[in-house]
C-alpha cells in the first residue's frame, strides 16, 4: 500500500507541475510576481495531494514570528527534502532562493526560475561566488524582500549531524538585515531521493527573528543552535508517536557520517 500511494502520489505530482507551468506560460512576459504565484500554488497543491494519497499532513508552528509587513528577510531554513522547498514559498509574500545553477537550464521550470528572479549559484566556486552573492542580495533586500537560503548548502537526512557553511553568517553581517531560523522535520517522512513517501506529520517551526547587528560569529552559534536544537526536538516528537521513525533517523544519520568521511577523507 505504502508503494501504490506514493506511486499515484508521484505521477500525479510531476504531472501537476506539468500542468501549472502550461497554464502559467503567459506569465513568463508578466511581473516577477505572477510567477512567484505559481510557485505558492504549486506548494497548496502538492501539500493537498501528499495529503490526501500518502496521509503526510503539516503543521505550522511560529507563524506569529513571521513579519506581518514583509520587508527584507532573511529566511534560513533546515533542507531535509524537496518538501521543504514547495512549502516554504507559501508564507512569504516576494521572495527569492539561493539555489544550484543547474536548475536554471531545465526547461520550463528554469524559465520561471529566471521570471522570478530566483539566484542561481555555482556551488563549486565556493567562497569565490561570495562577494557577488552579496551585491545580488543586497539588490534583493532594497526591493523589501524575502531570501530563502539553506545554510547547511544540500538537502540532509533527518538526524545528521549539522554540517552548516560560514557564507550564511558573511551574508547577514554585509546586509544587515534580520533573519528568521526554520526548523523541521520532513527527512523523516520524505527524505533526499526517495520514492516511499510515509503518512504522519511533518512540522514547519518559525522561530524568532535573530536582528541585524550581532557578530557574525555568535550570529552563527546561534543559528545553528536554534535550527538544530527545534529539528532535534520536533524529530524526537515524532519518533515518540512512531517509534519506527528511530530506525530512520539511525540509517540517515549513519549515511551523513559515512558521506562526510568519503568527502574529508
Amino acid at each position: 500500500m505504502l508503494f501504490l500511494r506514493s506511486l499515484i502520489f508521484q505521477v500525479l505530482f510531476w504531472a501537476n507541475t506539468i500542468l501549472l507551468m502550461t497554464i502559467w506560460l503567459p506569465g513568463l512576459v508578466m511581473r516577477r510576481q505572477v510567477s512567484m504565484e505559481l510557485g505558492r500554488t504549486w506548494g497548496r497543491t502538492s501539500l493537498w495531494l501528499v495529503d490526501r494519497i500518502c496521509g503526510l499532513k503539516v503543521e505550522w508552528r511560529g507563524l506569529e514570528n513571521i513579519p506581518a509587513e514583509g520587508g527584507a528577510l532573511i529566511v534560513a531554513s533546515k533542507h531535509q527534502s524537496i518538501w521543504d522547498t514547495f512549502v516554504l514559498p507559501i508564507r512569504f509574500p516576494d521572495f527569492s532562493y539561493i539555489l544550484k545553477h543547474e536548475l536554471v537550464f531545465i526547461p520550463f521550470f528554469g524559465w520561471y526560475l529566471l521570471a522570478a528572479e530566483q539566484i542561481g549559484i555555482n556551488r563549486a566556486k565556493g567562497g569565490k561566488l561570495l562577494p557577488q552573492l552579496i551585491e545580488k542580495a543586497k539588490g534583493l533586500f532594497a526591493q523589501r524582500r524575502q531570501l530563502f537560503i539553506f545554510p547547511e548548502g544540500t538537502r540532509r537526512p533527518a538526524g545528521a549531524p549539522p554540517a552548516y557553511k560560514y557564507g550564511v553568517a558573511q551574508l547577514y553581517a554585509a546586509t544587515n538585515v534580520p533573519a528568521l531560523p526554520v526548523a523541521l522535520n520532513a527527512g523523516l517522512f520524505w527524505p533526499r531521493r526517495a520514492f516511499l513517501i510515509r503518512p504522519g506529520k511533518v512540522v514547519i517551526e518559525f522561530h524568532p527573528i535573530i536582528p541585524p547587528g550581532l557578530p557574525p560569529r555568535e550570529f552563527f552559534r546561534k543559528l545553528e543552535s536554534d535550527i538544530e536544537t527545534a529539528s532535534d526536538r520536533l524529530i524526537e516528537e515524532a519518533v515518540a508517536r512512531e517509534p519506527a521513525l528511530a530506525q530512520v533517523v539511525a540509517e540517515g544519520r549513519a549515511r551523513a557520517i559515512a558521506k562526510d568521511r568519503r568527502r574529508t577523507a
